[in-house]
């Protein structure tokens, strides 16, 4: 099946057999490695990617799912070779140990801001609480987002 849709702002056209996983898609066919396979369950949010500004699990969903819609991965984060301000912010906080789970976090969170520009502390732990991360302990993770919200409204202004 010729699958059509926008990767990260840009159209794209790709033959997908039936049943090939969004994640497979990414990963394999169009090399966008970013994208992580943690527990191919949905149990783990690594995978986590935007599909017309909501947050999905690419372990879960059918790559003919994305027929016609904008799909947003962490590689469209970073623009001209310089970082997302969310990006920034993780590195700033040590919000990155491993770096496995940091994709799917900065999607999660990407989705939350688009959502809710100025989360609060507990905003930002329910939205995450469906990715899992080994290293950190999480508060981390909690700081990033609320300054990488402090990052983008002062970019606002």
């Amino acid at each position: 099946m010729l699958l059509r849709f926008r990767l990260n702002g840009r159209p794209v056209e790709v033959e997908v057999p039936p049943g090939r996983r969004l994640l497979d898609l990414l990963r394999e066919d169009l090399g966008l490695i970013g994208t992580k396979e943690g527990c191919g369950e949905g149990e783990c949010g690594a995978c986590t990617v935007i599909v017309d500004g909501k947050p999905r699990l690419s372990c879960l969903t059918l790559a003919i799912q994305v027929e016609g819609k904008d799909v947003f991965t962490v590689e469209g984060l970073a623009q001209i070779g310089k970082l997302h301000p969310l990006q920034e912010a993780f590195v700033e906080t040590a919000g990155v140990q491993c770096g496995f789970c940091t994709p799917g976090f900065l999607m999660a969170a990407y989705a939350l801001l688009l959502e809710k520009p100025r989360p609060t502390r507990e905003e930002v732990r329910e939205w995450l609480c469906g990715n899992l991360c080994r290293c950190t302990g999480y508060e981390q993770i909690v700081e990033a987002v609320l300054r990488g919200a402090e990052k983008l409204g002062d970019a606002r202004a």
